[in-house]
């Protein structure tokens, strides 16, 4: 059994805020630079570079690379040799958010649903854990943007929708959303599972490397037809036209009722932040 206190976990979500809203994850970036030298449009070039310029001046600056710091998402895997010291392993990450928010001026975004009114510290966190094997914690922070948010969708497909249901849904979804989640945008997407627990693998499929694919190849298929359809739409870097409408897709899955086929179609702006430590 390990012990690991509370302040060690507080003080290491508190790095990884400041970390992840000050810069874009190096494959995001280059993505945007491989999509600005191949790009044709004059107008999607120019977005791509402007948006390439943001993140050097945010990192330069010290300076949030967006001003939607957003929600702030942990995905933590914990070791079950593990013993934690002091507050809840919950209570620990709200303060290390808490803290990181308020002293590097960070939006704070996260409000009573009902009556709008502020929380004033962007907590609470959405905080996922999963018990593994080991004495150790890995921990994910993802700060999600809502105008990107409020583009996803989940699909109760039937199985008879089979392959190109799953398709067609992804890029349905990148259809309807247009210009409104910034693009060139990241594509999460959960395939499996139940109501729940696919919008979560569409998130955690979020905190992969841009470009990296899934390991089963059928799969792995579904994301490059997705991307290429997406690629088709025309709706370029900030709606301005062109053939970057996304620089990746990424599917994750789960096992599912004989009688359900679950897609959810997380959406992701330009700005992809993610920052992971092990304690």
């Amino acid at each position: 059994m390990r012990n690991i206190s509370s302040d060690t976990i507080e003080n290491a979500v508190y790095r990884l805020a400041e970390e992840a809203c000050l810069h874009l994850i190096p494959s995001c970036r280059t993505a945007l630079e491989k999509a600005a030298k191949t790009e044709e449009s004059e107008s999607a070039r120019f977005a791509l570079d402007t948006l390439l310029q943001n993140e050097k001046t945010a990192g330069a600056e010290k300076m949030a690379v967006c001003q939607d710091t957003g929600y702030a998402v942990i995905l933590a895997k914990i070791g079950q040799d593990v013993h934690i010291e002091g507050k809840l392993f919950s209570d620990a990450v709200n303060d290390g958010v808490r803290r990181a928010y308020e002293d590097f001026y960070f939006r704070k975004s996260v409000c009573d649903p009902i009556t709008r009114a502020n929380t004033a510290d962007n907590t609470p966190a959405a905080v996922h854990t999963e018990i593994v094997e080991g004495d150790k914690i890995e921990l994910t922070f993802l700060p999600k943007g809502f105008g990107s948010e409020n583009m996803s969708r989940l699909y109760m497909l039937t199985p008879a929708k089979g392959v190109q249901g799953i398709i067609d849904a992804i890029v349905e979804t990148v259809r309807l959303a247009g210009s409104k989640p910034c693009p060139p945008i990241y594509v999460g997407v959960g395939i499996g599972g139940t109501f729940d627990t696919c919008a979560f693998l569409a998130k955690k499929a979020l905190t992969r490397e841009v470009g990296s694919r899934n390991p089963r190849a059928d799969v792995a298929k579904i994301e490059e037809a997705a991307l290429e359809k997406i690629n088709a739409l025309g709706i370029g870097p900030q709606g301005f036209g062109g053939k970057t409408t996304a620089i990746g897709v990424s599917c994750e899955l789960a096992p599912t009722h004989i009688a359900g086929l679950p897609v959810a179609v997380n959406i992701q702006c330009h700005c992809v932040r993610c920052a992971k430590s092990v304690i």
